[in-house]
């Protein structure tokens, strides 16, 4: 019975462990609705350029269903860097996850670079992709803040659509060592106590 409750215990600690935890989460509802917007909720700036807040309800809403989102090619005929930060702590792996979408309007394709520390990468979009979850790791060398930016590579001022940003914290393997080593420990004391 004590090995069964050990094996649930451990089977609860695994699936909370292996649970990344969220640092950073925006969606953008929460921002208003407008052409070149500067004022954002959350930390963001906008850098460089213009970027534009449309969506539901009927505001350019090209992806419907999606709430607010972003426009990375403002209205400026300048995309603009979109950009926030999070803190971070040497040695830990975090994973920026995004919502990327096409301009779908008809004006070619949309390349974005995003940037996460010193991690750098582009993503292309067809201009009539709907919004795909990508990601991007970063593993801080240092302890302090680590920025992460979207920058529309156009000048059309339609660019790719950007939501649900979150940074996530990954365990580090260290922890699934130290978690399966005590387990090794309470399964040795719960079969000493079977055998006494």
């Amino acid at each position: 019975m004590l090995l069964k409750k050990i094996g649930i215990a451990a089977a609860l600690l695994c699936a909370s462990a292996a649970q990344a935890s969220t640092i950073f989460s925006d969606n953008f509802d929460s921002d208003a609705l407008g052409l070149n917007v500067v004022s954002f909720n959350g930390g963001w700036s906008v850098s460089d350029g213009a970027v534009d807040v449309i969506g539901a309800p009927n505001y350019f809403d090209l992806q419907p269903g999606n709430g607010h989102y972003i426009d990375l090619d403002g209205s400026s005929a300048k995309a603009g860097v979109f950009a926030n930060s999070v803190a971070v702590t040497g040695g830990v792996t975090y994973t920026l996850s995004f919502d990327l979408a096409g301009n779908n309007r008809n004006a070619g394709n949309d390349t974005v670079v995003v940037n996460f520390g010193g991690n750098s990468q582009t993503f292309t979009r067809l201009a009539g992709d709907s919004f795909q979850t990508f990601t991007l790791n970063y593993t801080a060398t240092v302890s302090g803040n680590a920025t992460f930016s979207f920058a529309d590579q156009g000048t059309d001022r339609q660019g790719a659509l950007l939501d649900r940003v979150t940074v996530t914290a990954v365990p580090e393997p260290e922890t699934y060592g130290m978690l399966l080593g005590g387990l090794a420990v309470l399964g040795a004391l719960a079969r000493r106590r079977r055998q006494a």
